[in-house]
């Protein structure tokens, strides 16, 4: 069959066009990302920032365009075309209510989002009580609190231990949330800034195949976005066990009055704040606290045009137990929830400033330029060994970061032809600077004793990629791309030696990187999809340790990913994403914040297998699992010497879910996280886990009430796990190695109310 393309060119008549915007039937701003196809023709496409799409090179006839987004309902329009005719329509599509049905496989616009209707579809169903279950929305992805709720929080995902996020990008609306070259660690990602209830997609991407993601994108990379407008105005308060209470203000700034701040076109504003506080359960009082404001403004200052504007703050103090060696509970001398050292804890904050500037230009080209910046504060005490290196005053610890990010990033979108196959290009360009002053210290009872490492670090990222899709024929697509880096890595302060005397350490260094991507996606039919990709990414080291340059010089490691899969539909109500996978890592730079080396950590090889499956079994009831099993181990190390600490080997989650959008809703969810190997010779065993987790909520269009329930068993179980040596006070010995855990979250129990307006 051939293609239309290639039909109109056989033609004698000239070739037609259909050129289309849709947008949100309420507030009437565009949609990105929607499908379009039409009917009876192979293929389709998506809506540009714009909300634009474009079939070109038809001959004369009469098509059915077809609309359909996930929460939108579904719209056609018939369109008759003549010779040389070129159609504009226009779709607004209204909200609804989720619908498995209607969900298709259909190479989405972005097409390395291949869990792009798997997202879609958690973002709607799976309850979202804190901006910890946000991450939690990434299939796969686990996360361990371990400084109750202050600090960001440890990823686990495709076989890593990443830490707080040296190997998984975080992102909303465009600002990152990785930290480069942070006082507690490579990548820290505090993603606590951000208020649930404003958040309105996610994208996830797993693996180093997308050339718009560079630092920290090895395991994968998730992109949260917040809502452009609400639907109403919302007050909500939340009250529940261990004295925590929660208040949530939304407010819609211009409504649906036709008040119009800087365009005649489809504008929206809103503010949203949220204010913690908690004790927690642990036996000393946490005195946790985090407000979150957010302002955001997107107006179509055109046709061509859009403004989005963004303003937010975030600040947070907390006291921590901190985690505690197995043996001290085993013997009495604590609680599971208690502490070795009281004074653990800190504070930190955070300041947001965004604008973005779309532009669609005469050739059906899109601009989409960003300029970002951020101020951030934090400040940490912390003893993980105790009295391990100092028996009198302990092993305490002060990590400070003072900093301000600059940021800009451009993407110039446009769809082509080559021949007689549609030809989509982006080409990308963006910079990012951080500046910040570091320090580590020895304090006792947070008062500071000694200085360790003390700096200003200044850090710059230069990037660009040029990323083609090309449909090969109607079913076949290929992705290739090419991305680059330069960092420029400049540390000015000094280092404690051996006899704890500051030494001068000062250096700047630059280094690149270049990334190149191929991948490939077979449509069987509109209800399966095939998928082989592959790519190369990285991550950056700690300048310090770059600049320090004693253990290693690869201040870029590189990481090598490769999957195939497929994401199909077997039946109507049910989505199914499934993958097998392969990642490689090069040796690599660790800087160990707390006590101010490097290591490294040598090369490592994961495989592994994800399976996702959503199924809605009755109109208001769904259910869904992922399950994810990882095999990893480090390079050149004996056997039995070679495991990757804290590397899970299978985790799983899933639940039963009954939406209503008025009347009674609720959801049945489990975790699961088997046990695993703390240390490299698997000695020291981190334990496994199995949680249920209950939801309640009634909604009428006034008023909403809920309750959440955790941990409904009451599983005494360990949050974040560590295998490393410590000594109590009252040891003789030099230290003993052993798991330290933080506990996780007995039974908890909260109530809400919500009031819209």
């Amino acid at each position: 069959m051939l293609s239309l393309a290639a039909a109109a060119q056989n033609s004698s008549s000239p070739a037609a066009a259909i050129r289309g915007v849709i947008a949100d039937s309420a507030s009437g701003q565009p949609l990105l990302g929607v499908g379009v196809r039409l009917l009876g023709q192979p293929g389709g496409t998506a809506t540009d920032a714009l909300g634009n799409f474009r079939f070109s090179g038809l001959p004369a006839g009469t098509y059915t365009v077809q609309a359909t987004a996930l929460g939108y309902g579904t719209r056609t329009m018939v369109v008759g075309l003549t010779a040389g005719d070129n159609r504009t329509v226009r779709l607004p599509l209204p909200a609804v209510s989720l619908n498995l049905t209607e969900v298709t496989v259909l190479q989405p616009r972005d097409v390395n989002q291949s869990l792009a209707a798997i997202s879609h579809i958690d973002k709607v169903l799976r309850p979202v009580n804190s901006a910890q279950d946000l991450l939690r929305l990434v299939p796969g992805l686990f996360i361990a609190q371990h400084a109750g709720g202050g600090k960001a929080e440890q990823i686990f995902i495709r076989g890593f231990d990443v830490d707080h996020g040296t190997d998984f990008a975080v992102s909303v609306d465009g600002l990152p949330v990785n930290m480069v070259s942070h006082a507690h660690g490579q990548g820290y990602a505090d993603f606590h800034f951000v208020i649930p209830e404003t958040v309105d997609q996610l994208r996830v991407y797993k693996g180093p195949y997308t050339a718009r993601f560079g630092d920290f994108a090895t395991a994968g990379a998730g992109e949260f976005t917040t809502k452009t407008s609400l639907d109403a105005s919302q007050v909500k308060l939340e009250a529940g066990r261990f004295d925590t209470r929660r208040a949530l203000v939304m407010l819609d700034l211009l409504g649906n009055n036709n008040r119009h701040l800087f365009s005649k076109g489809p504008e929206s504003a809103y503010v949203a704040a949220e204010y913690n506080f908690t004790n927690s359960y642990f036996d000393q009082d946490q005195d946790f606290k985090r407000f979150n404001g957010l302002l955001k403004y997107t107006g179509q200052l055109s046709d061509r045009t859009s403004l989005t504007l963004l303003g937010s703050h975030f600040n947070s103090n907390w006291d921590a137990s901190g985690q505690i060696p197995v043996r001290a509970v085993e013997a009495g001398l604590i609680s599971r929830f208690g502490s070795i050292d009281p004074s653990e804890g800190g504070r930190t904050d955070r300041t947001n400033a965004s604008v973005v500037l779309t532009t669609g230009l005469a050739d059906e080209a899109v601009i989409r330029q960003q300029l970002y910046y951020s101020n951030y504060n934090f400040n940490l005490f912390s003893n993980f060994t105790f009295f391990l290196a100092d028996s009198v005053n302990g092993d305490g610890i002060n990590q400070t970061d003072a900093r301000n990010i600059y940021g800009y990033t451009g993407t110039y979108d446009r769809d082509d032809q080559l021949g007689t196959r549609a030809l989509h290009t982006t080409f990308g360009l963006g910079t990012r600077i951080d500046n910040a002053d570091v320090t580590l210290r020895r304090a006792v009872q947070r008062r500071i004793t000694d200085t360790i490492t003390v700096g200003e670090v200044y850090e710059q990222n230069l990037n660009a990629y040029l990323d083609e899709t090309l449909t090969l024929t109607d079913r076949l697509t290929l992705n290739a791309a090419m991305r680059a880096d330069v960092f420029v890595f400049d540390f000015r302060g000094n280092l404690a030696d051996t006899a704890r005397v500051l030494q001068p350490l000062n250096g700047r260094k630059t280094r690149a990187r270049v990334s190149p991507k191929l991948n490939l996606y077979y449509q069987i039919s509109p209800a399966v999809q095939l998928f082989a990709r592959s790519g190369l990414g990285f991550h950056s080291n700690d300048a310090r340790g770059v600049i320090r340059g004693t253990v290693n010089d690869n201040a870029l490691p590189r990481a090598l990913g490769y999957e195939a899969g497929s994401t199909f539909k077997p039946w109507p109500g049910m989505v199914v994403n499934a993958a097998l996978w392969a990642l490689h890592l090069d040796d690599e730079l660790v800087y160990i914040g707390d006590e101010g080396g490097t290591e490294n950590a040598g090369r490592s090889r994961r495989y592994g297998a994800d399976l996702s499956v959503r199924y809605q079994l009755t109109r208001l009831l769904f259910a869904d699992v992922d399950l994810n099993y990882n095999h990893g181990r480090l390079v050149g190390e004996p056997e039995g010497q070679n495991f990757i600490p804290l590397a899970p080997r299978f985790t799983s989650v899933g639940g039963l879910t009954l939406k209503n959008p008025k009347g009674f809703s609720a959801s049945l969810r489990y975790r699961h996280l088997d046990s695993r190997p703390a240390n490299e010779d698997n000695s020291i065993r981190a334990r496994g886990y199995f949680l249920l987790d209950g939801v309640l909520s009634y909604t009428q269009s006034r008023f909403q009430i809920g309750a959440t329930a955790e941990n409904l068993l009451n599983v005494a179980w360990n949050e974040a796990q560590f295998g490393n040596p410590s000594r109590l006070l009252s040891e003789q010995a030099a230290g003993v190695e052993e798991l330290h855990f933080t506990p996780g979250t007995p039974f908890y129990f909260k109530v809400n109310a919500s009031l819209f307006f």
